[in-house]
């Protein structure tokens, strides 16, 4: 398993991981001994499926124009 994200707290990881579930996508959590926060870890061959998971959903809305 290897590390796709760092999340703040808990609602973020989960957040994070139920994504990636919806994507297919095996993930776990792991406390960060540096920081007060989670590690989302997946496998290794599914890191770049991850991240594109992740970037696609973290992408800002287009701006709304009137």
């Amino acid at each position: 398993m290897v590390q796709v994200a760092l999340a703040g707290d808990v609602a973020e990881a989960e957040e994070l991981q139920e994504l990636l579930a919806a994507a297919g996508i095996e993930a776990a959590l792991e406390p960060e001994d540096e920081a007060d926060a989670l590690k989302v870890m997946v496998p290794e061959d599914s890191l770049e499926a991850a991240k594109d998971a992740i970037e696609a959903f973290t992408e800002p809305d287009e701006p709304v124009t009137d």
